[in-house]
């Protein structure tokens, strides 16, 4: 589909997870759905399509990904209304209400990671991972700026990589002899370090700290989860899909904390909190993934976990 000046208006972002996405909001009344990650418009312009009742907002950091669903929403543009920004900083912000639907879905979009220009790919000729491609800090400066001790922290607290410190010393070492200029020399280095593994990538996860660092990724998910605890609408559903352990620990924390009645120490021997601090419950127990046929169509989904929750009373103002 390509609009009157020719732009092609398909998502090139396949969203992953659609249907259980769109399974998840069927108990929502009319107000409003925000998408915290608009990317693409993938997951919005479905949910647009099949829940009338629902106005829309979508909030995203990057201009390019803006402009484009912009275009891609103009069947719905009396119902859709978009914001640039940080999702943590603009939904505190919202005056639009009730919000009955929220999704944020914690993935870096399939264009991003496929414009070699954005640095994010292994084979990148520059080296930036911004999402705002507008912010001052880029993957150049994490790389070649950071002390060895700042670089060992990335790698172990966002990427989890067991040889960190060695990963850290040889990148230190190589920018020494001259600066680290594309993604391509880092992916290099990392396979110095670290052995290829079956499907993985041997940069996949010094990429992932250092794209976190970037866009205070982590950050982010907790600035979300806090506004959402701030304000939250009597039945409001909220879907968070997230990709890697460090996100889903975070959302599966808050969600037993949102859900949890009582709580009196553990030690103590009998309940005095009355038992009624719970402010809606996970819609399941455990994360919902993809299934056999998306897999085989998006193997991105892969890692992709949803876990939804809904809220049984308002801590905003209805």
């Amino acid at each position: 589909m390509k609009n009157e000046q020719g732009m092609l208006l398909e998502t090139p972002h396949i969203p992953v997870l659609l249907d259980e996405v769109l399974e998840s909001f069927t108990t929502v009344g009319e107000g409003y759905f925000v998408d915290c990650t608009l990317g693409y418009a993938g997951h919005s312009y479905e949910i647009l399509k099949r829940y009338a009742q629902l106005k829309h907002i979508g909030i995203d950091r990057d201009n390019e990904a803006l402009v484009f669903s912009k275009e891609r929403l103009k069947p719905f543009t009396e119902r859709s209304t978009l914001y640039k920004g940080t999702f943590a900083t603009v939904l505190p912000t919202l005056k639009e209400a009730p919000i009955t639907a929220l999704l944020a879905d914690f993935g870096v979009s399939s264009l991003q990671l496929d414009k070699k220009e954005r640095g994010f790919s292994f084979t990148s000729d520059t080296l930036d991972m911004r999402m705002d491609a507008t912010a001052a800090l880029s993957a150049y400066e994490v790389v070649n700026t950071y002390s060895k001790e700042k670089l060992e922290y990335i790698f172990d607290s966002y990427g989890e990589i067991r040889s960190y410190r060695k990963l850290a010393g040889a990148v230190v070492e190589a920018r020494a002899k001259k600066d680290i200029e594309s993604a391509k020399e880092l992916s290099e280095i990392a396979k110095q370090v670290i052995p290829p593994g079956g499907k993985i990538h041997s940069a996949t996860l010094m990429f992932q700290a250092i794209r976190i660092e970037v866009n205070n990724e982590l950050g982010e998910i907790e600035g979300l989860l806090d506004a959402i605890e701030a304000k939250h609408y009597k039945g409001e559903v909220v879907s968070l899909i997230t990709f890697h352990s460090l996100e889903d620990r975070l959302v599966k924390k808050r969600f037993k904390k949102w859900s949890t009645a009582c709580i009196c120490d553990p030690q103590a021997m009998r309940c005095t909190c009355g038992k009624n601090h719970d402010i809606g419950k996970a819609l399941s127990r455990k994360p919902v993934i993809a299934g056999k046929e998306e897999l085989k169509t998006n193997p991105r989904s892969r890692s992709a976990k949803l876990r939804s929750f809904k809220f049984k009373r308002s801590s905003g103002t209805d």
